[in-house]
C-alpha cells in the first residue's frame, strides 16, 4: 500500500474520532430530551441520555440560580426547574453585558452558548433582554439546522467511515464537506444573527433600526455591551477540518501516484 493512503486514514480516523466525541455521539444520544422535558414526560427520558449529559456537563457553565447539588445531575436540574441546555460541545460563546445586572453575579455578561443542536448558559435571561430591544425570543431561530443537525453528522460520519474503507475520487472529494466545516458554522451562525437583527418588533421598551449583531469581537445593541467569540467546539471544528484535509491531500497524492 502507498504510504499515502495509510496517512490518509489515520488523519480521517482522528478526524472521525474528534466528530464523534465532540458532537455526533452527544447529539444522537440527547437528541429530543429537551422537547420531552418541555412536554413533561421525564419519564421517557432514557438513562443513557441522562448520563451522557451528566458526563458532557462536567465544568460546563451553570446559573447562578442553579442548585450547587443539581449541577451535572441531569434529572435534578429538571427537579429543580433550572436552564438545561444541549450536551453536545459548545462552538461560540456569545455574553452581554446589561446595565441593571450586578457584576457580581456576570462579571463577565451573561453568558450563552451555541451548539450544534441548541442553546446553553442563560438563555432565559438572555430571551429577556431580547425581548426588551423588540428580538424574537432564541428558539425561534436555527429551528431547521437543529431539526437536521444530528441526521446530517450521522451522514457525514458514513462518508468519513466509507474514505477510510475504500479509495474512490467521489469520496476523496466528499472529504471536502468536514474541511469546510468551520466556514459553513460561521457563515449559518452569521446569517442566523443577520435574521434577528433584521426582524425587530415592536414589542420591545423603546425601538431600535435593524442591524447586524456583532459576529465576531465586541460590539453593542442599544445601551448592552456584546461579547461574541469562538469557544472548544469551534477549535476542535478547526482540527477536524485540517486532519480532513491532510486526508484529502494525502489521498490524492497516493491515488495519482498509483494511477487509481
Amino acid at each position: 500500500m502507498h504510504p499515502s493512503f495509510t496517512k490518509a486514514k489515520i488523519f480521517a480516523a482522528l478526524a472521525l474520532i474528534i466528530l464523534t466525541v465532540a458532537f455526533t455521539f452527544p447529539m444522537v444520544t440527547f437528541h429530543g430530551v429537551l422537547n420531552k422535558i418541555e412536554a413533561g414526560k421525564i419519564d421517557e427520558i432514557s438513562p443513557l441520555s441522562a448520563k451522557v449529559w451528566n458526563l458532557y456537563n462536567q465544568g460546563r457553565y451553570k446559573s447562578v440560580t442553579t442548585p450547587k447539588e443539581a449541577h451535572n445531575d441531569l434529572m435534578k436540574m429538571i427537579d429543580s426547574s433550572s436552564e438545561i441546555g444541549v450536551a453536545s460541545m459548545p462552538i461560540w460563546a456569545v455574553s452581554l453585558e446589561a446595565p441593571n445586572y450586578p457584576k457580581e453575579a456576570f462579571p463577565e455578561g451573561i453568558p450563552v452558548f451555541f451548539h450544534f443542536d441548541g442553546y446553553s448558559g442563560e438563555v432565559h435571561e438572555m430571551n429577556t433582554i431580547n425581548h426588551y430591544v423588540g428580538m424574537d425570543p432564541m428558539w425561534v431561530g436555527g429551528h431547521f439546522e437543529r431539526a437536521i443537525g444530528p441526521y446530517a453528522l450521522l451522514l457525514l460520519t458514513l462518508i468519513m467511515i466509507l474514505f477510510i474503507a475504500y479509495d474512490n475520487k467521489l469520496l476523496n472529494y466528499l472529504m471536502l464537506i468536514p474541511v469546510s466545516l468551520p466556514i459553513l458554522f460561521i457563515m449559518d451562525y452569521s446569517y442566523w444573527l443577520y435574521w434577528f437583527g433584521h426582524n425587530l418588533h415592536d414589542w420591545g421598551a423603546f425601538k431600535i433600526k435593524p442591524f447586524m449583531p456583532t459576529v465576531f469581537g465586541d460590539g453593542k445593541i442599544a445601551q448592552f455591551t456584546t461579547h461574541s467569540y469562538p469557544t472548544i467546539g469551534f477549535y476542535l471544528l478547526v482540527a477536524i477540518s485540517l486532519l480532513s484535509l491532510l486526508a484529502f491531500f494525502a489521498k490524492n497524492k497516493a491515488m495519482r501516484e498509483t494511477g487509481k
